[in-house]
């Protein structure tokens, strides 16, 4: 995911992170904001699911 996530955010598409055989199912941690979105991590990167099978990926500060 880091290849598709060079900068601290970014957004891409859900045919792009599988083309990267991208596993939706396996994560490390979930995280819930304020406003009630999820994020899911891989380690530290984490991707949120948007509008018309988007993405946005995110990577947690250490």
């Amino acid at each position: 995911m880091s290849e598709l996530n060079p900068e601290e955010k970014s957004k891409t598409t859900r045919s792009k992170l599988v083309a990267k055989n991208f596993d939706f199912d396996f994560f490390t941690s979930v995280y819930q904001t304020k406003s009630g979105n999820t994020y899911y991590f891989l380690y530290d990167q984490g991707y949120r699911a948007i509008e018309n099978d988007g993405f946005i990926l995110v990577k947690k500060d250490n």
